[in-house]
């Protein structure tokens, strides 16, 4: 369904022609996403490195065309205070708008463009943002741990054989560690550590220096990180161990050049590289076949981590991928494009989990669809993003019931806010969760978190949709909802009501009135009419 070629303002509600009644699917059709894209990119804004990849979509599977990478090191531009330095913002800034220019041409459709650790955690993340999506060209996401990892093992798995077992996944970062067990292309255990090649170089090297002293603080630090991930992966147990990433990648071309291993990263071979490094005694004096000069700044630190992760997870030998975060977000939208979207799945989980009523939710689901058809081009929706999140947000407007039926809104909107949905940005669970816990009763924003200033008009008007079709499908009844013709402006509905559908539906009619008061706390004057009124 293409929201711009919808009917105008004075469209019938019922657009069952459109919408599918089955509760748990959403929208099927949706703008930009018809034919195939033939090209895709994805953007890793990591806290060491910035990643960029092209694809050419060749019978269906992506084919890499172009690859850039430039060392940013944004974690390592975080002052005492855990704001981006001005040095490191510009590092950033320019290095974005060079990928900038690679993805000029491309619609926002087909680039998926992610922030990791150091954007999760660095005060002025919001502002730096605003500036890099602007000389990106592309909307950025900033994206949780878990999701991190989710990406980094969809990556993994897409450049290793499909075999049956489990699998153990490693990524160290510059800010963070991401583990994660798996088997074959699905993710069962995501942890995402507060420890990275940056960080504990910061941490326990930051002079230069390489002593033992030093190196068995830091695995120590890493090993107790580690503790939570150890009980839990030591219940499953996995046929092979395999790392990502620049850590990982740098310490197999070392033990490679050096002809420490046949094959990935041994026990032994790792030990060898911790060796020369305090051999070397110190960053400077460190000369290693097969070390980038870059890279040495931050290799302890990172060896540090691999070290632990070898101890406590019991690894013989780890063998390294080709796939990382930014191969895992390219396969993740190529997901979407093919309809094949993760957070489809995401939102049925949440029905299961919390028994929503499906049947109620597909009819508010197609009336608020159907409500926003009449408004979309006066309220510049008509981008299939508002129709997904609205569709979203139907289908789990009664999540909160789980808890109890008193603030049920709110209840389900902090549910939403904190929990882990696979596949959503953290500004689209805020986004999400705004629209369920304010589609009852007065709206406050208590509970839900930050909502970024940005989707605060976007969010007050999926809202008022959802707040019309939860109270026009009130009945709960399987017979269709009685129908509303809406004229909207900036800030305001008109809601048109025949003079028969008024007199025959008082409880509605009383219920309009009073929504119409619920509705300046959005901002939004709703004057309800009778037709000819």
């Amino acid at each position: 369904m293409v929201v711009a070629g919808a009917p105008g303002i004075m469209a019938p509600m019922d657009a069952s022609a459109h919408q599918p009644d089955d509760a748990g699917s959403s929208a099927q059709a949706q703008p930009g996403q018809g034919p195939l894209a033939s090209r895709l990119a994805a953007v890793d804004l990591g806290s060491n490195s910035f990643h960029m990849v092209v694809a050419n979509v060749v019978s269906g599977e992506p084919v890499i065309v172009d690859r850039l990478r430039e060392q940013v090191q944004l974690a390592g531009g975080l002052d005492d205070e855990g704001q981006l330095t001005e040095a490191a913002r510009l590092r950033a800034l320019a290095c974005l708008r060079r990928f900038g220019q690679r993805l000029r041409d491309m619609p926002g459709t087909q680039v998926r463009a992610v922030g990791t650790n150091t954007l999760r955690a660095a005060g002025n993340a919001r502002s730096f943002l605003a500036e890099a999506e602007e000389a990106l060209g592309h909307t950025i996401e900033i994206i949780s741990g878990r999701e991190e990892a989710r990406l980094i093992y969809l990556g993994v798995a897409q450049s290793l054989s499909d075999d049956a077992g489990y699998r153990l996944v490693v990524d160290i970062g510059g800010g963070s560690t991401e583990c994660i067990l798996g088997e074959r292309f699905e993710a069962l255990e995501v942890h995402s550590l507060y420890m990275g090649c940056v960080a504990y170089t910061k941490r326990f090297f930051a002079k230069g220096v390489l002593r033992e002293k030093d190196m068995a603080k830091a695995t120590l630090a890493a090993r107790l990180e580690l503790q939570t991930v150890e009980r839990r992966f030591a219940d499953y147990g996995w046929v092979n161990a395999v790392g990502a990433s620049g850590t990982i990648r740098a310490v197999r071309s070392v033990v490679k050049a050096n002809d420490w291993s046949k094959s990935g990263v041994t026990r032994e071979s790792l030990q060898r590289v911790r060796e020369a490094l305090l051999s070397a005694g110190h960053v400077k004096q460190l000369e290693l076949e097969g070390l980038k000069r870059e890279r040495r700044a931050i290799f302890a630190g990172g060896v540090a981590i691999l070290l632990a992760i070898f101890d406590s997870l019991e690894i013989g030998t780890m063998q390294v991928s080709s796939g990382a975060l930014r191969e895992g977000a390219m396969y993740d939208l190529l997901g979407r494009i093919r309809h094949e979207d993760v957070r489809e799945r995401t939102i049925r989980l949440f029905q299961e989990r919390y028994h929503v009523d499906r049947g109620q939710a597909a009819r508010v689901r197609r009336t608020a669809l159907a409500l926003l058809l009449q408004v979309a081009r006066k309220w510049d929706m008509e981008d299939g993003d508002n129709l997904r999140f609205l569709a979203w947000a139907a289908q789990l407007h009664e999540i909160g019931l789980a808890v109890s039926f008193e603030h049920q809104h709110r209840h389900g909107g902090y549910l939403i806010a904190n929990s882990d949905m696979p596949g959503f940005s953290r500004d689209d669970q805020l986004l999400l969760a705004a629209v369920v816990g304010w589609h009852r009763r007065k709206p406050k924003a208590d509970g839900i978190g930050e909502l970024p200033e940005g989707l605060l008009e976007r969010a007050v008007r999926l809202t008022a949709l959802l707040r019309l079709a939860v109270l026009l499908n009130r009945g709960r009844s399987p017979v269709r909802a009685p129908q509303l013709h809406l004229r909207a402006d900036a800030s305001a509905l008109e809601v048109r009501l025949s003079a028969e559908t008024s007199e025959s539906l008082p409880l509605t009619r009383m219920d309009l009135e009073s929504e119409s008061r619920y509705m300046r706390s959005l901002g939004i004057k709703l004057k309800v009419v009778e037709a000819g009124g």
